[in-house]
């Protein structure tokens, strides 16, 4: 799909570009097929934020894909290539023979009409899925498997798309998007092309609301925080960090291994000496025993 610009008609618009839709179907996504999404705006069970800048963004409800392409040697036609808002990829409405509805995701040059299957002897075609170990060496292939039957797992982002390139000792080699290569089993299933919706990661969103909209929060900086918040806090105007980076919500002087070690000695020794009254007998005993437990933790 191409890149769609806007006459800068606001300083946002300036910047902003967009995936052109025009190439999708307008029509109202599959009820049968939709779940709800709740949200939790990063928190737990407790209503305290375990995970920052989550919260707001449109409501969206969540379209089932069909990612085991586990309904054999049945043909699907394809009836509507959709948006979807949880995933960078467009996705596909398939109906198979026997009256069956599901989503795919929608790889590069399936059109509306299409039809896909998923078969062992199925031709090396955009959207069929297949056993790696029926896929030729060196075909471009998405929605891989990890483990038969559970389910793509690999390269199912827009524009993804990974590459065949050995197959030995029951296993075959695949290069992924990232150029790693990796050992997966011949029982997996794969489909054939890459992922649609290739200029998603081109367009620009040009304002901050377009990000409020997606459920991201900004991003506070730690200098700009107060003591209690933050270890960069505080300080009159743009103050230096000035002391060592601590975690987050450390609330106590951090001490080193080696230091730790000598508090404790002096300690035990002090103990010692003031648990029982003698001479240098129980001076020795105790620098003994001090001697002892600091060779047991150096040990550990």
């Amino acid at each position: 799909m191409p890149i769609k610009t806007y006459t800068a008609s606001t300083p946002s618009r300036r910047n902003m570009t967009v995936v052109d839709y025009s190439g999708l179907s307008k029509v109202k996504p599959e009820k049968s097929l939709l779940e709800k999404k709740k949200k939790h705006s990063g928190r737990n069970s407790y209503g305290r934020i375990t995970v920052r800048h989550q919260g707001g963004g449109n409501k969206q409800k969540y379209r089932i894909i069909d990612f085991k392409r586990n309904k054999m040697d049945i043909k699907a036609t394809v009836l509507t290539i959709e948006y979807d808002p949880n995933r960078s990829a467009n996705i596909a409405l398939v109906q198979y023979e026997d009256g069956e509805k599901r989503y795919i995701i929608a790889p590069q040059g399936l059109s509306v009409g299409d039809t896909v299957i998923s078969s062992t002897g199925a031709d090396i075609k955009p959207g069929n899925a297949l056993p790696i170990e029926n896929i030729p060496v060196g075909t471009v292939i998405h929605n891989i498997e990890l483990y038969p039957g559970k389910g793509a797992q690999l390269v199912r982002s827009a524009g993804g798309a990974a590459q065949l390139m050995a197959k030995e000792n029951g296993v075959a080699q695949v290069r992924l998007p990232s150029g790693e290569y990796r050992y997966i089993r011949l029982n997996c299933m794969a489909t054939i092309g890459a992922v649609g919706n290739q200029d998603y990661s081109n367009q620009k969103l040009g304002k901050a609301g377009k990000t409020r909209h997606r459920g991201v929060r900004p991003t506070v900086r730690g200098s700009v925080m107060n003591p209690c918040d933050h270890p960069h806090g505080g300080g009159e105007g743009k103050s230096p960090v000035g002391r060592p980076r601590l975690p987050r919500g450390a609330s106590r002087l951090w001490v080193t291994r080696p230091e730790r070690r000598r508090i404790a000695l002096t300690s035990r020794l002090s103990e010692d000496a003031t648990v029982s009254k003698g001479g240098h007998e129980i001076w020795a005993e105790a620098l003994r025993r001090a001697l002892l437990w600091l060779l047991n933790s150096l040990r550990e």
